[in-house]
């Protein structure tokens, strides 16, 4: 069936890429450059040290997100090479949006920005709540709506992350509020202001088959085995970025086991349902970044992760068909099970793990990487960084309420732009379709048996 050329538009996207990656060479020509190398021995030795200690982390993350996330995307049958496709171009692009942003913002010193792996590494995180939050609206939207998200949640990531760490001191290593939460609650403003009221129904596209949810199962499987890498990988070098990936190593395995528990028993014939394994496997990861590096027993990194597992199932068997049918609020990958409710109840326990932590939680050595996400190595041994126990846990709260409150309010403003009608929403029959974006030669010779009927049921709807 041929696309109507109003329906998408075409000339948009490759016009909208060139001139971001042109304005980008110019200002990487202008203001961007490598540090010198240093002749003194101990400054090379500090330079390879760091790059040999944090590249393979770099790599693991890459991994995560290129292959690993992609693959999960999948689980939509007939989008597939948009899924991945899209995932990869806004991982790029965000990533570089977000390095001019943070080198203009924090690095920008007699007229240049010093490039090293660690500012690349920083922005390929403020890169991770794109490709999170454009979860709540895939199959949906159209690779331009996709890139003008992406364009105005970088810089307001930027400045919640800011606030969050900087101001308000919230400890935060593995990311779970600044990147989880923010990006979730992100994603849903904009799902809610881009469909506004408008109960959206089960479309026929939208069914995953085997084949699509074992893709998306494999990309689970990757993320499981590389997650440990993104939460450590701002660690302090030692006891802190070994208890890290500990801790996140016994919250994932006891979240996979649990979930397996929870989609038996909640099922009556006692099978697993495989969007449950996809995403509640994960959520411990999700929930223990905000505490991975404190000082807690392994029995609570099991208690963690656990809990975790058990919300998010819960989250897909009720709370996701309550908040369509109540709220009308689309949310096509469960990011709200997977990334909201997880770190809402890790936000929780950083608190409780703050309150009774002993003088002797956090080290007293400063973190040699990154104060850009909260350290507990960082603080001062014993004194929260002069704020004490109390005032630090009032900031963990705080921290989780300015990025609820901030997000949601962020993606309802930015969702309302994305109804430009110069962006096109793809209309309903073309939803969850590579057709529109893509030349896929056995869909033109042979189509689907059912592919008029569906096309046509959806035309009368519309």
């Amino acid at each position: 069936m041929a696309v109507p050329s109003s329906t998408y538009p075409r000339r948009l996207l490759p016009l909208f890429l060139g001139l971001f990656q042109g304005a980008l060479l110019l200002f990487f020509a202008l203001f961007v450059t490598y540090d010198e190398p240093s002749a003194q021995a101990e400054d090379t030795s500090l330079v390879a040290n760091q790059v040999y200690s944090t590249f393979p982390f770099f790599q693991d993350i890459q991994v995560m997100l290129v292959v690993g996330l992609g693959l999960l995307l999948t689980f939509l049958p007939r989008y597939g090479f948009s899924a991945l496709t899209h995932n990869f171009l806004l991982l790029n692009f965000s990533m570089q949006w977000a390095l001019v942003l943070q080198g203009l913002l924090h690095h920008f010193h007699h007229g240049q920005i010093h490039l090293d792996l660690h500012k690349l590494l920083i922005s390929e995180f403020a890169a991770v709540t794109v490709l999170i939050s454009v979860g709540a609206i895939l199959g949906r939207a159209n690779p331009c709506q996709l890139l003008v998200m992406a364009t105005c949640e970088i810089p307001i990531y930027l400045t919640s992350e800011w606030v969050i760490v900087t101001c308000l001191g919230v400890l935060d290593v593995g990311g779970t509020i600044t990147i989880h939460i923010f990006s979730c609650y992100f994603g849903l403003g904009v799902s809610k202001a881009l469909f506004r009221a408008t109960q959206q129904p089960l479309h026929p596209k939208e069914t995953p088959t085997s084949s699509s949810d074992l893709m998306s199962l494999v990309g689970t499987l990757i993320l499981w085995v590389f997650w440990p890498s993104f939460v450590a990988v701002l660690c302090q070098p030692g006891d802190a970025q070994h208890r890290a990936i500990l801790n996140t190593l016994l919250a994932m395995s006891a979240s996979a086991i649990t979930t397996v528990v929870a989609s038996s028993l909640l099922e009556r014939d006692g099978k697993l349902s495989p969007g449950h394994l996809q995403n509640g496997s994960l959520a411990g990861g999700v929930a223990i970044g905000v505490v991975a590096d404190m000082a807690m027993p392994p029995a609570a990194a099991l208690a963690l992760g656990s809990l975790s597992a058990v919300v998010c199932v819960l989250g897909f068997r009720f709370l996701t068909p309550l908040l369509r049918r109540k709220l009308t609020l689309h949310d096509q990958c469960g990011i709200h099970n997977l990334h909201g409710l997880p770190g809402i109840l890790g936000a929780a326990a950083s608190v409780m793990a703050v309150l009774v932590a002993s003088k002797d939680t956090s080290g007293s050595q400063p973190s040699q990487l990154s104060p850009v996400r909260g350290n507990a190595s960082e603080v001062v041994e014993g004194q929260w960084g002069g704020r004490g126990v109390g005032g630090q846990a009032l900031c963990q709260a705080a921290g989780l309420a300015v990025a609820v409150g901030a997000s949601l309010l962020a993606g309802l403003l930015t969702g309302a732009a994305l109804r430009l009608p110069c962006l096109a929403r793809p209309p309903e029959r073309l939803c969850f379709d590579d057709s529109p974006y893509f030349k896929i030669q056995d869909q033109a010779e042979s189509p689907g048996p059912d592919t008029s009927a569906e096309e046509g049921a959806l035309a009368l709807k519309e």
